[in-house]
């Protein structure tokens, strides 16, 4: 019988995750996906972001004035402002960040519709919520047939299609704004094909390896809220609930969930 916790298994996730990131393979990935938030992120601006996902920073090119991580436990923080917590119970508030990224994690956890509501709780009315995942029949996905690779990573998990996400956007009250792909290659070769790749995003063919959403909330919610709610000056981190600290390392009592590196 097994006596893992699940918050053990997650930590074994990422780990594995890590490792495969870590790969030629993965950094292939990586750059193409890299390139093609480039443009996205330089439009972005606000006080806090949110990245949740197994890799390195991604969006650090976004000028958002306090970028945070994610990190599942704190043996696997490896810098300052990160969140240890579990991905379905982010300790902020409600509309408290100008934009959320999550990269490659709707695939393998075992709950992705409370991740997904979680990362949509926090994400301001006007703010932008960015989701990576894997294309179901781009080349990585027909190469999930081989055998023995549905156990690793990345091809384990449930692979979703951008218009299966666009469902369950719709259920927390967001909308996909546009959908670009990335990773584009002949099959048995990495994404780094600068001709195919420019090719592929210039055309916009679901041909790739992975998939980006841009999705904001809906007009008429955000509206809504934007009446009731008022922002006269940025954020602080009182107004993320004490789950991040802008000041001198100091951990109070209800921040135990948030660490910021020595």
């Amino acid at each position: 019988m097994s006596t893992s916790s699940p918050a053990t298994d997650l930590a074994r996730l990422v780990r594995d995750g890590r490792r495969y990131w870590a790969s030629p393979a993965g950094q292939a990935v990586w750059q193409a996906e890299r390139a093609c938030l480039g443009p996205v992120c330089e439009r972005l601006f606000g006080a806090h972001s949110l990245e949740l996902g197994m890799t390195s920073a991604l969006a650090d090119m976004c000028p958002v004035r306090h970028a945070m991580r994610w990190a599942p436990t704190r043996e696997l923080v490896e810098q300052a402002a990160t969140l240890v917590c579990p991905p379905d119970a982010l300790p902020l508030r409600d509309d408290s960040l100008s934009l959320v990224v999550i990269h490659h994690l709707l695939e393998v956890l075992p709950d992705p519709h409370h991740m997904l509501q979680e990362a949509a709780r926090v994400t301001a009315d006007d703010g932008r919520l960015i989701i990576f995942g894997w294309v179901p029949l781009g080349p990585a996905g027909l190469s999930r047939a081989w055998p023995g690779r549905l156990r690793r990573l990345p091809w384990r998990g449930h692979w979703r299609t951008p218009g299966r996400l666009k469902d369950w956007l719709a259920f927390v009250d967001f909308e996909i704004e546009r959908v670009d792909y990335c990773g584009f290659h002949l099959p048995g070769s990495l994404p780094r094909n600068a001709m195919l790749e420019t090719l592929g995003r210039r055309h916009n063919l679901p041909l790739g390896d992975s998939y980006m959403i841009y999705a904001r909330r809906k007009p008429h919610l955000a509206q809504t809220q934007r009446s009731r709610l008022s922002f006269a000056r940025p954020l602080g981190g009182s107004a993320l609930g004490g789950a991040t600290r802008l000041g001198p390392p100091r951990i109070e009592p209800e921040q135990e969930r948030m660490t910021e590196g020595d």
